[in-house]
Formats: C-alpha cells, structure tokens, sequence
C-alpha cells in the first residue's frame, strides 16, 4: 500500500452544505475503498493561479490516504464523474511521511 495526498478543487459556485458534504461523502468512500485510515482537510476557498474550467477561484479539499494504484485510479474515476469537482491532483508521499501527522489527523475528523 502506497501513501498519497489527493486535492480536490471544487466549484467556487458550490453551497457550502453540499461542499461539506460531498467531503463527507468521499471521506466514506475511501475509508470503504481501502479500508484504511484517512485524513481530511477542508482548504476553504482559494484563488487558483490559472482559469480551470473558466473559474477564477475554488474549494480545496486535501486527503491523506493509503492505497494501491488500482485503488487510487477508481477514485479518481469518481472525482471525473463529479461535476462540482473542477481539477484534482493525487501525489505519492514518502511512507514516513504520516507517521508525523496521525495525532493531528484525529483532531480534524469530520
């Protein structure tokens, strides 16, 4: 099992009660996908350095997950398939890299 760090940008235009609950909802996803632990941050909303899909800014949603690479290509497939997601990028980490984070990560459960 590998580590990553995936990052949602959402539609700026999104109301925050469907926002939260949409994070809600993949933060359930990925638990049942991977059956692993995962961290979630919610970024708020942020200007993004370049148009993406003709919007200045967005939602940024950061998970910290463990997984396999066929695993990680399903998620991927449903952020494709959400139309309130704009842009998404995943990136493996260093495998001690969570080791530092698991106390804070209890902390921002939602």
């Amino acid at each position: 099992m590998k580590k990553y760090e995936s990052i949602i940008i959402f539609n700026p235009e999104i109301k925050e009660n469907l926002k939260t609950e949409k994070i809600k909802q993949y933060k359930k996803y990925i638990k049942e996908l991977t059956d692993a632990k995962v961290g979630v941050q919610d970024l708020g909303k942020r200007t993004l350095a370049y148009d993406v899909k003709g919007h200045k800014q967005g939602y940024f949603a950061l998970f910290n997950l463990g997984c396999n690479p066929e695993q990680l290509s399903e998620l991927e497939n449903k952020y494709r398939a959400d139309e309130d997601v704009i842009k998404f990028m995943d990136v493996e980490q260093d495998e001690n890299y969570f080791e530092d984070e698991d106390s804070e990560e209890d902390e921002q459960e939602m």
